[in-house]
């Protein structure tokens, strides 16, 4: 089949036969009684529909905070360096923990993993909503902990729903996942902000998606079913062979266009990361500084602002989100180095639309909207492509592994630490604590967001030199002379290297 037919609604990516011969036995033929990944097609998208919800609650949680930081700092009585930290400590946990989680979702079954994780997730954020004023390094400590159960999720979700499905459906389903994150995000600013104001205390913020999450929780064990690993693409979970820890490293380490696709999603890391928490703080001192707002002195102070970045980054997400996937798919036409080159290009674009959102932002509140709500779009097209270079760069059986081992880079270059490098260069370059000065010295420290973002599509332009020789050993990954494989030893089963019995 070349490139240029359309009997599917994308490239292929693990064979050339239609979706109808993939999900069900050959075009004209009545469904088989059971899919190969053990799911039938109505729990499948159940499982898919349940994972969204659990990862829009996930992404609702991570930016409440963000949506009440002015109250946060007025509360605590807390500087910009320490805002930070409170999107730092949580990333650095979800960041380490995220490869336990991987190692584990490879290996056992993924819905109890997940359904613990969410539990323990639900009942910190609420206990993180019960802090008190003199202790805010029990704050601290609660978001750190929140981590933990959001890295058993993140790192086995995306791992489901490529069990389940396969080329242009799995694209089509990782969409649908990879809405919820700009989505949630956006609702986590608007719930929180809304809620704050509407109770007139910020703690009440945190108490909204813990009864959420304990409902994902029942519905993860009651209606989730494990899928098969690898066997929706024709390879048997025992046939692909579990290989160590450490192997799966090596082999990951090889792979070109994971290591670059990664370093890549690190520059989206760092920009979303930088925004989330410090866009809607932003815009109030814009609004305070152009003489628009009044200063923080009582609570609730950047309700408005929360309500409208939320808004903003819910609608711009789904565009994103949307406009990436359309826009691969029409290109996969013409090249197969679409996906890469797809999110190059949303990078380098959405670079100058941030700049002038941060350096109009003096002037003009309205044309700060506009390049704001122009450059998230474009930072948007990437989610649910570099998900899905990953699942067809990498073997069935490694993919947690690579989930969690991009998840710790993204994280540790990206936003484990620039929230709070945003806060610590805004302190610096602050000379006075006038609002002139709280204003201009976050704007300055913002720009580096654009930049970090030019650097990230050169890691993508990089992939596209690589995606078609790693997307066919993956395709064609067959075990290597030196895997294990079990031989009879004294009546007894052991593993020994093939190279050994073929002497």
């Amino acid at each position: 089949m070349s490139l240029g037919e359309t009997t599917s609604d994308s490239a292929p990516f693990f064979s050339d036969d239609s979706e109808a011969e993939e999900q069900g036995g050959p075009a004209g033929q009545g469904p088989q009684e059971e899919p190969p990944s053990g799911v039938s097609e109505v729990r499948a998208r159940l499982t898919v529909f349940i994972l969204c919800y659990i990862n829009l609650l996930n992404y609702m949680d991570r930016f409440t905070v963000a949506g009440v930081l002015p109250d946060i700092e007025h509360y605590f009585g807390i500087d910009d360096g320490k805002s930070g930290l409170l999107q730092t400590v949580f990333i650095c946990s979800y960041m380490f923990l995220a490869p336990v989680f991987g190692y584990l979702g490879d290996r056992y079954n993924r819905k109890y993993i997940m359904s613990v994780g969410i539990t323990f997730w639900s009942l910190v954020t609420l206990a993180s909503s019960y802090t008190p004023k003199e202790h805010f390094w029990v704050l601290l400590l609660t978001r750190g902990l929140v981590g933990v159960g959001e890295a058993s999720y993140s790192t086995i979700a995306p791992t489901i729903i490529a069990d389940l499905y396969v080329k242009g459906r799995r694209t089509n389903m990782l969409s649908i996942f990879y809405f919820a994150i700009p989505v949630g995000s956006g609702l986590g600013y608007i719930v929180g902000s809304q809620v704050g104001n509407v109770a007139q205390d910020w703690h009440w913020a945190l108490r909204v998606t813990p009864g959420l999450g304990l409902i994902a929780v029942v519905l993860l064990l009651f209606v989730v079913k494990e899928p098969i690993r690898g066997a929706i693409e024709a390879r048997s979970e025992s046939d692909l062979h579990q290989t160590s820890w450490l192997a799966d490293l090596l082999d990951l380490s090889n792979n070109h266009s994971f290591v670059l696709s990664t370093f890549g999603f690190t520059a989206v890391a760092f920009v979303t990361g930088s925004l989330a928490l410090w866009a809607p703080t932003f815009l109030f001192r814009a609004a305070v500084f152009n003489g628009d707002r009044a200063p923080c002195v009582e609570g609730n102070c950047a309700s408005s602002d929360s309500l409208i970045f939320g808004v903003i980054t819910c609608i711009t997400g789904v565009l994103g989100v949307a406009s990436g996937v359309q826009v691969s798919r029409q290109l996969r036409k013409k090249t197969p180095r679409a996906d890469p080159l797809v999110c190059a290009a949303g990078l380098l674009l959405s670079a100058p639309f941030l700049y002038m959102a941060i350096i109009f932002a003096q002037a003009s509140t309205i044309a700060t909207y506009i390049f704001i709500f122009l450059g998230e779009t474009f930072l948007s097209m990437n989610w649910a492509i570099v998900a899905d270079i990953l699942l067809y760069v990498v073997v069935p059986t490694r993919r947690s592994t690579a989930e969690a081992l991009q998840i710790v880079i993204s994280h540790l270059l990206g936003d484990a630490g620039s929230p709070y490098l945003i806060g610590v260069v805004s302190d610096a370059l602050r000379k006075t604590d006038s609002f002139l000065w709280q204003f201009r010295s976050l704007q300055l420290s913002l720009l580096l967001c654009s930049f970090v973002a030019v650097v990230g599509g050169g890691f993508f332009l990089a992939t596209a030199l690589f995606i078609e020789k790693d997307r066919h050993r993956a395709e064609n990954y067959v075990p290597t002379d030196d895997e294990p494989i079990v031989v009879p030893k004294s009546g007894r089963s052991t593993r020994v290297p093939v190279s050994s019995v073929l002497i």
